[in-house]
């Protein structure tokens, strides 16, 4: 994945799930056993909960292997 997709997709993830930014987002993933995760599909923007250092979750809406959590997308795990 490239860099621009992969920043893109952070920050949608940032904005659905509420927060300002990276550093807020990455204090609530740490503080809970599950993660947001976004669908890495170019045409796809499905979120959900997974695993923190998931980086090849199932996505339910375009059916593919492509969800990845926050921490995998800001390059922390």
């Amino acid at each position: 994945m490239d860099d621009a997709l992969r920043e893109a997709k952070l920050a949608k993830l940032i904005e659905s799930e509420g927060y300002e930014n990276v550093e807020q987002l990455m204090e609530a993933v740490f503080s809970d056993a599950v993660s947001p995760a976004i669908c890495t599909n170019t045409d796809c923007n499905f979120t959900c909960e997974m695993e923190p250092d998931q980086d090849a979750g199932y996505c339910e809406e375009c059916h593919t292997n492509t969800m990845k959590a926050a921490p995998v997308l800001a390059a922390i795990i």
